[in-house]
């Protein structure tokens, strides 16, 4: 392992796996939420409402903790067969590098309903090296396709409204 990559986690830092009840967050999604707003640009401004309706419908979801305050985060939906996603991977800046994001992978990719799947599956704009040293690669013969922010009537003739982020 490199000095930015170190296989132990600093002393004060501790990693949670998140039971089904996932109560330990859902007590603290203003944590989350300030996580989010201030150490991501893909999750700005999403409300505690919809953070605990995310927490609740992830299969498997990770965070790391300094003290009492929340320093990392990640989650994983997944169907535990075919298909899992990687999502919302965050370290707050003063602590990367130090090996919270590559245990918070770790952690994700060891949840059984993510190991159990035949591919795994993350998203990424400014961190393919990061992911790339964990055995990820880019996928030339797909495409990532995206539907947001319009209501199912306009495909097909229902009033479901499409959420967004």
């Amino acid at each position: 392992m490199s000095p930015t990559s170190p296989k132990h986690l600093p002393a004060d830092i501790r990693l949670i796996r998140h039971g089904a009840g996932r109560l330990r967050l859902l007590c603290r999604l203003s944590q989350l939420k300030r996580l989010l707003d201030d150490h991501s640009f893909w999750a700005v401004g999403r409300s505690p409402q919809q953070l605990g309706r995310m927490i609740l419908a992830s299969q498997a979801v990770v965070s790391a903790w300094r003290g009492g305050d929340l320093v990392g985060f990640g989650r994983a939906t997944s169907d535990g067969v075919y298909r899992a996603v990687l999502w919302d991977v965050v370290v707050d800046g003063q602590l990367q590098g130090l090996g919270i994001g590559r245990r918070l992978m770790e952690a994700l990719l060891e949840c059984p309903a993510v190991a159990g799947a035949e591919r795994i599956y993350l998203m990424t704009t400014n961190s393919e090296g990061f992911y790339e040293k964990l055995g990820f690669r880019h996928v030339q013969e797909q495409r990532l396709m995206l539907l947001e922010g319009i209501t199912a009537t306009d495909i097909s003739g229902s009033s479901v409204q499409r959420g967004h982020g």
